[in-house]
């Protein structure tokens, strides 16, 4: 191909309307948010992983499995971790969990602004309805759930590994040495399927974003109303703070369950068969307090957890 065809084609893909939707699209990202992020889910991850690794813990105990370890409380299985396994049993799973992280809520923070960007066409100050950032939030979950569940099926894997390598009942396409190698196993083992069990608890779990993230822009918004300034006003961050928590609780509250159901699925001595017969199991053999195994570590985790990610994420994007 010549320069000058060459110079030709770019020219004709530019007067092309496809291409030149992609160019706006890929001009109307605000990097800034995926930085802010990033940062925001590598240091809260670093900062509070061990309650992480116990809310997966006690989501996958059924009950009824000797491979599982089986906790009374929260102060029961940190020291029974740490007596077992040692104080590193605390960050088990700790590289793909920050690694996750950063990548989840840097995209999903991209996919969310860039598209709420478009919807208020470049003008932060007109005031989208609930439904507007209910909508928004999911279809940034969604794509953030795409591009990141693998992460989260290895990350779940490691932090469930209580065997230890010398042992001889250890089956060794199971265990794991770390992150490079648990990526190499499951699509060995499992292929790309493998990457992507829990995927479907997963979309319903886009619900939870897209709770919180309404019921958190909501409150800035009345709360900037309420005190007669712009919707897009900046707020102190003890506001921040308590808008997060908030928002977060509301969400927790009512969408936790597909959590325990994404984990069981994504667990490597898991024995459902899916989405409905993990449901169904579970209520049948533990009652609908099943479907909530974990909540107090859960929520110890993720009120301080997403406190420090919008905070942070606050402070980077918005100055």
């Amino acid at each position: 191909m010549t320069q000058g065809s060459a110079s030709d084609n770019m020219n004709t893909a530019k007067n092309n309307p496809n291409f030149s939707g992609l160019l706006s699209t890929f001009r109307a990202l605000k990097y800034e948010h995926l930085l802010a992020g990033i940062s925001g889910g590598v240091v809260s991850t670093l900062l509070l992983h061990p309650l992480d690794l116990l809310k997966i813990r006690f989501a996958v105990d059924t009950g009824g499995s000797k491979n599982q370890a089986s906790y009374t409380g929260v102060k029961n299985a940190f020291s029974t971790i740490v007596r077992s396994e040692g104080m590193s049993g605390l960050y088990r799973g700790v590289t793909p969990n920050t690694v996750g992280a950063g990548c989840a809520w840097g995209f999903y923070f991209l996919f969310y602004q860039t598209i709420k960007t478009e919807k208020q066409r470049g003008n932060s100050q007109i005031q989208l309805t609930p439904t507007d950032h209910l909508i928004t939030a999911s279809q940034a979950g969604i794509l953030t759930l795409g591009l990141t569940n693998p992460i989260w099926v290895v990350k779940t894997r490691l932090c469930l590994q209580h065997e230890l390598t010398t042992s001889s009942t250890v089956d060794k396409t199971k265990y794991y040495s770390g992150m490079g190698d648990a990526f190499k196993k499951i699509l060995k083992y499992e292929g790309v399927r493998g990457l992507y069990k829990g995927f479907t608890p997963g979309l319903l779990g886009v619900s939870h974003g897209a709770v919180q993230f309404m019921a958190y822009e909501e409150l800035k918004t009345s709360y900037n109303k309420y005190r007669h300034q712009p919707i897009d006003a900046k707020l102190k961050s003890s506001e921040y703070l308590l808008f997060a928590a908030v928002s977060k609780f509301i969400a927790a509250v009512t969408t936790y369950p597909y959590q325990v159901i994404r984990a069981r699925l994504q667990d490597a001595n898991c024995t459902f068969t899916g989405t409905r017969d993990c449901v169904i199991k579970t209520i049948k053999r533990e009652g609908v307090g099943g479907m909530y195994k974990g909540m107090t570590p859960y929520l110890v985790h993720v009120m301080p957890n997403i406190c420090l990610v919008f905070l942070i994420y606050e402070k980077i994007a918005n100055g």
